[in-house]
């Protein structure tokens, strides 16, 4: 016979700091325990989702008392979309919050010996500071509180925007976003009407068919924009007519693309990307260099504060004018060329064989001649031998995934021995264990996180390491 387990209701908690991956902690006798969407100071019944033995897991059920920090979220999406969920934490409060995270992961967790970090450099824009954005076409939306599923009309059945957290074939109808400017919530919306009124077919993420998929926008700081609308199967009629409708409405599109995603996963990376209308990029400005930005390119999400974390990067490599340096995970050699005037020679690698060749037409249309670009597992082309052919660098600049090094990596980093060391990372957990693997050869002079996410609790953190002399 089976037994129903019985709910777990905490009352009257006390929220006492901001914890890591966005949730916010208290002690329930003795036991920590984890609750999304507090903030310090916050007096809540909690209904327990996870009990483990050294701490619980929640959610709010009934918010007793408010925080005297606690801020109304600016979106109405706040709580079931899976972004910006520090909304009711003051933005210095998150500040701290990240500041900690780092300090923890560096020196408490990763017991690592490090000067006094710096303190994070905080983002201009809090709201609409993402220059990219990707949304998700379902034929069956989220259904939110409130709504009787009976009552729903099939047209007000289907949904574009953003993942629903844990469930990966529910979407949120997004009405309104706060992370990108321009026109970006104008065009989804026009492309959701457009698409009931002309009765195209949304996306069945769990059955896989139908006929539109995703969406990408991206923008630069000048207001130019590019439209990516990615369809499952090729239906010529339909998917022009769209597309015409869309660049007749937005002048501001400058570079309209089309694509065909026919494979079980919605990532455009092995994908043929169709240039419908327009330029087939658009660029972005950092101080006198101009950054070519295709619908494949990476280039940080925040442009205002990638200009703020490069400038970082750069005076930590205290480059003198001579020094060959080596720009691991390149990207479209956005690093790489910010530091280049300042080097004698640039080595850059990366993966993405697309944004190689969108960097070497950057260092061109830059009139930079000392970039060198190679594509290719990071692993496979960094070897003894590769360093060997080109150079010894004097100063490595890294900016991993979230996943940092691979060991091999590291091995020939040391083999390598630079002079000086940048570790720029989306991860300070990873960087902790990459830095314990670098700490035997190489001693930490500077650290200092930056804010490229306001309301997440994602950091950047940017580690200067120096070698260490006999």
């Amino acid at each position: 016979m089976s037994r129903k387990k019985q709910d777990i209701i905490l009352e009257n908690i006390e929220i006492e700091s901001v914890a890591a991956e966005g949730k916010a902690l208290a002690r329930v006798d003795g036991t920590v325990l984890f609750v999304q969407f507090a903030v310090p100071g916050d007096i809540v019944d909690v209904k327990v989702t996870k009990k483990k033995k050294n701490y619980m897991e929640g959610y709010i059920l009934r918010l007793v008392k408010p925080s005297a920090y606690r801020l109304e979220p600016f979106c109405s999406h706040f709580g079931i979309c899976g972004g910006c969920k520090w909304q009711p934490l003051p933005y210095e409060m998150q500040l701290q919050a990240k500041q900690q995270q780092v300090y923890d992961q560096l020196v408490r967790i990763g017991h690592l010996d490090v000067p006094e970090i710096q303190p994070i450099a905080g983002s201009e824009k809090t709201a609409g500071y993402r220059n990219k954005l990707e949304f998700t076409f379902s034929n069956r939306r989220w259904i939110e509180a409130g709504e009787d599923p009976e009552k729903i009309a099939p047209e007000d059945r289907v949904g574009l925007g953003f993942h629903v957290g844990r469930f990966f074939d529910k979407v949120l109808d997004i009405r309104h976003c706060y992370l990108q400017d321009g026109p970006s919530n104008d065009i989804r919306l026009f492309i959701r009407k457009y698409a009931v009124e002309h009765g195209l077919e949304f996306f069945d993420i769990r059955n896989h068919h139908g006929f539109l998929r995703n969406m990408i926008v991206r923008n630069n700081l000048k207001g130019d924009v590019m439209l990516i609308l990615c369809f499952y199967h090729e239906d010529e009629a339909a998917r022009t007519a769209l597309l015409d409708s869309v660049a007749a409405e937005f002048p501001q599109i400058k570079s309209l693309w089309y694509v065909i995603n026919g494979k079980a996963n919605d990532s455009i990376a092995d994908q043929e990307c169709i240039l419908y209308k327009g330029e087939d990029a658009i660029y972005e400005q950092m101080e006198n260099l101009k950054f070519k930005i295709g619908p494949k390119s990476f280039y940080q999400t925040n442009s205002l504060q990638a200009y703020t974390l490069y400038s970082i990067a750069r005076d930590f490599a205290r480059l003198q004018g001579g020094e060959t340096v080596y720009d691991l995970y390149t990207g479209t050699g956005t690093i790489a060329q910010f530091i280049s005037a300042k080097a004698s020679k640039v080595i850059g690698i990366e993966y993405v064989p697309e944004a190689i060749a969108d960097a070497r037409v950057n260092a061109r249309n830059n009139g930079i001649t000392n970039c060198e670009f190679f594509a290719g597992d990071m692993k496979d082309v960094l070897t003894d031998n590769f360093i060997a052919e080109h150079g010894k660098p004097d100063v490595i600049i890294l900016d991993p995934p979230r996943a940092g090094i691979h060991p091999d990596v590291a091995q020939v980093i040391l083999n390598a021995a630079p002079e000086r060391i940048v570790y720029v990372s989306c991860n300070p957990a990873s960087q902790a264990r990459d830095l314990a693997i670098l700490g035997g050869k190489y001693r930490i002079t500077a650290v200092r996180p930056v804010d490229m996410f306001p309301h997440t609790h994602h950091v950047e953190n940017v580690v200067a390491l120096e070698a260490v002399t006999e």
